[in-house]
């Protein structure tokens, strides 16, 4: 799970959005409740110049309730804390930005590691997205391991259950797809006929690794259970403050194996926010009581 990175707009620069858009009225009032609430849901913090980007997702769930007010969806969410809206609005205020075998670096520190590993291998993805992850995750265990890759399993969790729908399901464009080697692509993909062409769908041998799970970072329990030979969160944390940050990491360090490897994005530094966990090299991290 992450969220959009591009830049906003303040609230005077419209010039880029439709008639029908600027007809639904965002107030500052509203825009600070819906901060104050993706904060509270989901830990993802939301600066200024994110209201462009806020107005052009939540348009869309306005228009589908028949709605042009934000003040009266957000009256509505308040007036149903349990309703599936709040799936709705949290799914829109987050963008998955992934690609299969993203920070290329990390995949053969994992394969070397997981060779070491004498029983059944089981790695993390704590930021699932539509998938791309997870599987390049599987993939690299089906190369390093064997036959014994039977046995191994990747758990993959996101917030976001429109992106897991994605992911399960395992299709994505031919055009995405061939940014990988020609092996990979025939050993993993079967690629689409009919009405399915210019597609591809992970196959069955790797997909049955991959076990996906509706989860997130910000809840009291966390419904898997460790421990794991590496966890991958990449470009995750950076979206959160230092507090939510820091008891994230202290979650993840009971669930890591003692010599485990916690695979962070190149753009995050754990080492000023835990003393838990020490940096080994590359963005990636151990436990700080292993040498």
């Amino acid at each position: 799970m992450t969220t959009d990175s591009g830049a906003g707009a303040d609230s005077g620069q419209w010039s880029g959005l439709g008639q029908l858009e600027r007809d639904l009225i965002l107030t500052d009032e509203d825009f600070d409740q819906i901060r104050k609430l993706i904060y509270q849901r989901a830990g993802i913090v939301l600066a200024e110049h994110k209201r462009e980007m806020v107005y052009s997702r939540l348009a869309k769930r306005l228009r589908l309730h028949g709605l042009t007010r934000f003040s009266d969806y957000l009256a509505r969410l308040a007036r149903q804390p349990d309703a599936r809206e709040w799936e709705a609005f949290t799914n829109a205020l987050t963008t998955n930005l992934t690609a299969f075998f993203r920070e290329m670096h990390h995949f053969p520190l994992l394969a070397e590691h997981v060779r070491q590993v004498s029983g059944p291998v089981r790695v993390w993805s704590a930021a699932a997205s539509s998938g791309e992850e997870p599987y390049s995750l599987a993939m690299t265990l089906i190369e390093s391991l064997g036959s014994k890759a039977a046995d191994a399993r990747v758990v993959a969790t996101d917030i976001d259950t429109e992106a897991l729908a994605r992911a399960r399901a395992g299709v994505y464009p031919l055009e995405q797809v061939r940014k990988l080697d020609e092996a990979r692509v025939k050993r993993f993909f079967q690629k689409g006929k009919g009405q399915h062409e210019g597609f591809a769908r992970i196959r069955p041998e790797v997909s049955s690794l991959v076990e996906y799970k509706s989860m997130n970072l910000l809840a009291p329990q966390w419904p898997i259970k460790g421990p794991f030979d590496a966890i991958f969160c990449r470009n995750v944390m950076i979206y959160f403050d230092k507090e939510t940050q820091a008891r994230i990491l202290e979650h993840f360090a009971p669930l890591l194996k003692p010599n485990g490897l916690l695979f962070a994005g190149h753009s995050e530094n754990f080492s000023y926010i835990s003393k838990v966990f020490r940096l080994r090299g590359q963005t990636v991290y151990t436990l700080a009581n292993q040498r």
